[in-house]
């Protein structure tokens, strides 16, 4: 790309020293006629003043006028060249255009280009007389013996300068003859007749035609006489009748016709024959008049059947010399040969007999398919060999011999143990053959296969089939197997089915049987506690006969069914300091088991069990038993951190009873869930005992189904409508709430603070240490739930009177309450009220729980002083009633 630039920069500094063409533009003269390669111009190339040689292939001739591929530019050496004539054009002055202009183009590597013209003129030049076509080659002229002295041909020629053909040309004779002359105009006469027989058979003559300036051409004539006759041919062959056989070879020479020309008396005459008779059974060669078989000569088949002659019209006639011919009437007689062996319409039979078809039965006569196809006797006549063949003997016989009719004669039983042996199978063999020579044979195969027939039924191996299968069987366990069979042979499949039986309540199909095997396999899993057994009606058939039998299929029970117990969980609360061996709160588990002994429970217990503190009694042998506490619990020692325990509970129904050590049957086991919440001992206060809490375990399960599309949408479209018509309601609620209590803001007259006073004012924090003291020494009754309380009248501190009953209190009049709280809130006196800030309704209960020293922190642990909520050190206590 440099050297490029550096090029172009070089070519535009030396200014005047770019390529060009010298000696171009110019005019160059070529004559007319002119051989390829003639030199037209000569010019060179001026390269440029980088030196950059000429682009290969260039010059370049790029475009002419008038268009022509008459000249081409070759290199004489790097920088010399020369426009020459290529010859795929002829330049001719007289026809074609003489002018040219050529447009020569030449590029460097640098791509610095010149364009310039050369002008060709091409120049006439005289030329001699010619004469057209095949007559500048020479010309044969053929002239009939005895034609009369007169014109014979006339001689044409032209002058390529003269194309308006006005001047004449001279034409002569070189070589003078007797027999002809040529006249100025080129006319050539024949002055004598002509004798093929006695004179020249040709002649040769040069003719030589002139041009007004002298120039001259010649050409050579053959004048040939023809020779004719007048004479008919005459045939020399005497036989008029040809006996010839059948089936011979295409090709094959019957007849040799002959005949003569007698203008050609003793030489050899060339005469054409042909058969005027339409046939296609003979060929006559033209030249040599042999006649040759053209098609299949079959004596037994066609017209020849009916009629073996063929006549022939046979034509002989001059070659075309005059047209003369003469015909003459032959015959061939075709004669039969023993050329068909005897034949059937087909070799092999397959014959199919009952086992009990009956002795001397015709099974077969082959006269009514064998034939022989020849015309005449005894070449038509044919019979039968003696059958023969494997397993035939003593079961097939011709009868009578060679007559064709095959009888039985022996037994076919199907089951018979030698006709096993041979397969219910048999081939006979034999032979039809002419009796005339050359005695053709073909042979004939007959299978003989015996048909079954049934002869006995179809029959179950038991009359009846008892199976037994465990409860616990996976669907698709094998069962057992039914087989059913006869004494036909061959044995057919037999198919199983299922007719009646094998369904429960959930599944119309328990079992499924293999329709090929009979083998009887489950489908589901059973229960011996729903159904203990089984009737099935099991049905077999073959391709004659259908056979029934009854299956039991005996469900054996097996230990699968997992202990239930009631209550399946609960919630407990008990003492911190409950006596060991105590039955809590009565609680007792009573299990049921579908498949077990009562007797064979086990209770254990299994994560949450922390030190033990928890049993049950009995603990094994019985379907109830209690929940006792076994040890003592130790929170001051530290013993014991956990206050609320949630125990997972196993009964097992393994049978393991006091003197067994290992299970003898399948084990289930069933799970009860306890939670059991320790009450520490009240102190200053007594802790209320909290609400049971419910543990509620929900479970998630995605069945959705993709043909169950409608639900979602159905869905989607009511939750929509629901909030189109949630916000219509909000909206009309809205306009109801403007339009009937319109609410005015008016000023008052006195603002309650001054302007910058609220900046000023700084939040204050009040915090009240409270004294809790064990010693209530004062009672009342609360206005809202109707509940009573004790409460100390120094400190403020107060607790429920009865928690678990005042809890119950609570709940029922809390609705009730509502009101007279608020009113009782509003006036600033009464009995303590819930001061939670969320409103979630507990009542003063709550706040004394959260209060009292007895209340526990978010460990569950009892709360103290210090790790007890700062914000209820800030909670108001309320004042004791007047007189208390």
């Amino acid at each position: 790309m440099l050297e490029a630039v550096l090029l172009v920069l070089l070519g535009a500094m030396s200014a005047g020293e770019a390529l060009h063409l010298i000696h171009l533009p110019a005019t160059s003269n070529v004559a007319e006629n002119s051989s390829p390669g003639t030199s037209v111009h000569k010019f060179s190339v001026k390269l440029s003043a980088s030196l950059s040689p000429v682009m290969p292939g260039l010059p370049l001739i790029i475009n002419t006028s008038p268009l022509t591929e008459a000249f081409s530019v070759n290199a004489l050496s790097g920088t010399e060249f020369e426009v020459v004539t290529t010859g795929k054009e002829q330049l001719d002055f007289e026809t074609g255009p003489n002018m040219f202009d050529l447009q020569i183009y030449v590029k460097d590597d640098v791509g610095v280009t010149d364009l310039q013209i050369l002008t060709v003129q091409v120049t006439d030049v005289n030329e001699p007389p010619q004469f057209p076509g095949n007559l500048a080659k020479g010309l044969d002229l053929y002239i009939v013996e005895g034609a009369n002295p007169g014109f014979s041909y006339q001689v044409e020629a032209f002058d390529p300068e003269d194309t308006s053909q006005n001047i004449p040309l001279s034409y002569f004779l070189i070589s003078p003859s007797k027999s002809f002359s040529m006249s100025a105009n080129g006319t050539l006469f024949s002055t004598t007749g002509f004798d093929f027989e006695a004179g020249h058979n040709s002649y040769h003559l040069t003719v030589e035609v002139r041009d007004s300036q002298g120039l001259e051409a010649s050409t050579s004539l053959r004048a040939n006489i023809v020779n004719i006759n007048d004479e008919i041919p005459r045939f020399t062959s005497p036989t008029r009748m040809y006996v010839i056989p059948e089936e011979l070879g295409l090709g094959t020479i019957v007849a040799n016709i002959t005949a003569e020309d007698p203008d050609n008396e003793g030489l050899t005459s060339f005469l054409l024959y042909s058969i005027t008779t339409v046939n296609s059974y003979f060929m006559i060669n033209q030249l040599t008049g042999t006649i040759q078989v053209a098609h299949r000569l079959d004596r037994d088949a066609g017209e020849l059947r009916q009629n073996p002659a063929i006549s022939l019209e046979v034509l002989v006639k001059d070659r075309p010399f005059g047209g003369q011919e003469n015909r003459m009437q032959i015959t061939f007689l075709v004669k039969d040969i023993n050329d068909n062996p005897a034949t059937c319409t087909k070799f092999t039979f397959s014959i199919m007999v009952p086992e009990r078809a009956a002795k001397g039965t015709l099974l077969l006569d082959l006269n009514t398919v064998c034939f022989d196809d020849d015309s005449e006797a005894p070449n038509s006549q044919f019979n039968f060999t003696e059958p023969s063949g494997v397993g035939s003997r003593r079961r097939f016989l011709q009868d009578p011999a060679g007559s064709g009719k095959i009888v039985l004669i022996g037994d076919l039983d199907y089951e018979n143990p030698s006709n096993l042996a041979a397969g219910n199978k048999y081939t006979v063999t034999t032979q039809v053959q002419d009796v005339a020579p050359p005695y053709y044979k073909n042979n004939i195969y007959i299978y003989v296969l015996t048909s079954p027939e049934n002869e006995f039924p179809l029959v179950f191996d038991q009359p009846s089939y008892v199976f037994d299968m465990s409860e616990i069987s996976p669907a698709r366990a094998q069962i057992g197997r039914v087989q059913a069979a006869d004494k036909d042979f061959p044995q057919s499949s037999t198919v199983y089915s299922i007719s009646t039986g094998g369904a429960s309540l959930p599944y119309p199909d328990m079992f499924w049987i293999n329709p090929k095997t009979g083998e009887l396999q489950l489908v589901t899993k059973v229960d011996y506690e729903t159904t203990p057994i089984y009737i099935l009606r099991v049905q077999a058939a073959n391709h004659e006969d259908t056979s029934s039998v009854t299956v039991t299929v005996n469900v054996l029970e097996e230990n699968d069914e997992k202990p239930i117990c009631i209550p399946n969980s609960y919630f407990l609360a008990i003492p911190v300091d409950l006596k060991v061996g105590t039955n809590i709160q009565n609680f007792k588990l009573m299990c049921t088991d579908r498949d077990s002994s009562p007797r064979s429970f086990r209770y254990s217990i299994g994560p949450g069990n922390v030190n033990r503190h928890f049993t049950f009694s009995p603990n094994a042998g019985s379907n109830i038993t209690h929940l006792l506490l076994a040890t003592r619990f130790d929170y001051p020692g530290g013993l014991d951190k956990i206050w609320d325990y949630k125990l997972l509970v196993y009964i097992t129904d393994d049978n393991l009873l006091s003197g067994r050590k290992k299970a003898e049957a399948l084990v289930e086991t069933g799970t009860v869930t306890l939670s059991i919440s320790v009450i520490p001992p009240p102190t200053t206060i007594v802790t209320t005992t909290p609400r049971p809490r419910i543990t509620y375990q929900i479970r998630r399960e995605n069945v959705y189904s993709p043909s169950a599309w409608y639900v979602p949408f159905v869905i989607t479209l009511g939750s929509i409508l629901l909030l189109v018509l949630l916000v219509a309601l909000t909206v009309q609620l809205a306009k109801a709430i403007h339009r009937h209590c319109p609410c005015k803001t008016g000023k008052d007259k006195k603002p309650l603070m001054k302007k910058g006073e609220m900046k000023k004012t700084k939040r204050e924090v009040v915090v009240e240490t409270i004294q809790l003291s064990t010693v209530f020494d004062g009672e009342a009754t609360d206005p809202v739930t109707g509940a009573k309380y004790e409460f100390n009248s120094k400190t403020g501190a107060r607790k429920w009177k009865g928690p678990l009953m005042q809890m119950s209190n609570w709940k029922e009049s809390s609705r009730q309450g509502a009101a007279a709280s608020s009113a009782v809130s509003a006036g600033g006196t009464g009995p303590p009220r819930s001061t939670d800030e969320e409103g979630d309704g507990l009542s003063g209960q709550a706040q004394a729980a959260d209060a009292g020293p007895g209340s526990r922190n978010h460990d569950g642990k009892p709360g103290t002083p210090k790790n007890r909520d700062p914000a209820l050190k800030s909670r108001a206590s309320p004042k004791p009633p007047p007189g208390k």
